[in-house]
């Protein structure tokens, strides 16, 4: 039982360390996705294409976070709990597999932020090669590109629930709102841009900088206004500071 799993999301982190034990373990490396109504569905198509495309084993695997409540009343220690279940999940599944080690996608950088997902982590033996290599995003990212992997310069993409304010609960209703409103934004050309709902009636539009203008558009700006509207926002805000 000498396999390792990594948990791949579908971002440039995991896609290095997914890369890296494929070419260090072979067939004795996987890959397992968590699928949930907090990840949007982007990253599950782009995990499954990473790991076609380098060739590497890979599974999907649903996960229950939105059955506990200590989750879903979206206090500050929300990623404890959603990465807890990730792990515990993959956990049941290593004997099955014939493997011993899961890693993550976490880098060197995510050090200095608040992150009760590394606690989670660290509770079941988890192991962060890109920390343990003092590798942060700009040399994943190097790292990425080196490989040739398609998400190298592939926007960060937290979790849905990750755009709901501290306080409001998740549910998979307002998960599913949020994701057709990025889906929408990215249709318009906006690639970086997260819609974070403050309450059922109110969204803030983040977009980087120099895409701000595109909305300035009076057409464009109805119909945006439109469609979100028809998905129940009734107050719509733009962040100027992107």
């Amino acid at each position: 039982m000498d396999g390792v799993v990594v948990a791949l999301s579908g971002g440039v982190d995991s896609a290095v360390v997914a890369k890296a034990a494929l070419l260090a373990l072979g067939d004795q490396a996987i890959a397992i996705t968590a699928d949930s109504p907090s990840v949007p569905r982007q990253d599950i198509e782009a995990a499954k294409k990473l790991a076609a495309t380098i060739g590497l084993r890979h599974q999907i695997v649903l996960t229950s976070e939105f059955d506990n409540p200590d989750y879903t009343k979206n206090a500050g220690d929300r990623c404890y709990f959603c990465k807890s279940e990730l792990y515990e999940t993959i956990l049941k599944k290593l004997s099955e597999l014939n493997a011993r080690t899961i890693c993550s996608g976490a880098n060197q950088d995510d050090l200095g932020d608040y992150r009760p997902g590394l606690q989670a982590a660290k509770e079941r033996g988890i192991r962060h090669p890109l920390q343990e290599a003092g590798l942060g995003k700009k040399e994943v990212r190097e790292l990425a590109q080196y490989w040739n992997l398609e998400v190298w310069d592939k926007p960060a993409s937290p979790c849905l629930s990750s755009r709901i304010a501290p306080g409001v609960a998740v549910t998979t209703e307002r998960t599913a709102r949020i994701e057709k409103a990025e889906i929408y934004l990215k249709s318009l050309g906006l690639r970086d841009c997260r819609v974070r709902l403050h309450h059922d009636e109110l969204v803030r539009i983040e977009l980087l900088i120099e895409d701000i203008a595109k909305l300035a558009d009076p057409e464009a700006r109805k119909n945006l206004s439109d469609y979100f509207h028809a998905l129940g926002f009734r107050f719509i805000t733009l962040d100027m500071d992107g």
